[in-house]
């Protein structure tokens, strides 16, 4: 997926909660979080995302070491997760 494409998407949903498709490894459920460099590395189409197991310590904490960065072009999909 294009950046924009993902882009688009998270600023849609509040909070940004998604199934990630991905074309050649298994789905995960996660949170995109907006870290400093969020816009930068949104231009090249990477995502901080905190998979579903650490959200709520994440929203406790804010400690962004619970993100693992993602490359947007191997999304294929993203699912509103809910």
């Amino acid at each position: 997926m294009t950046y924009e494409q993902i882009a688009g998407a998270v600023q849609k949903q509040d909070p940004p909660v998604f199934e990630i498709r991905f074309k050649s490894r298994a789905s995960v459920k996660g949170l995109f979080i907006k870290a400093a460099d969020y816009n930068e590395l949104k231009l090249k189409n990477f995502w901080r995302i905190v998979d579903e197991r650490r959200i709520a310590e994440y929203e406790k904490t804010g400690n962004e070491d619970l993100a693992r960065i993602f490359y947007g072009d191997g999304f294929l999909k993203l699912v509103t997760a809910g």
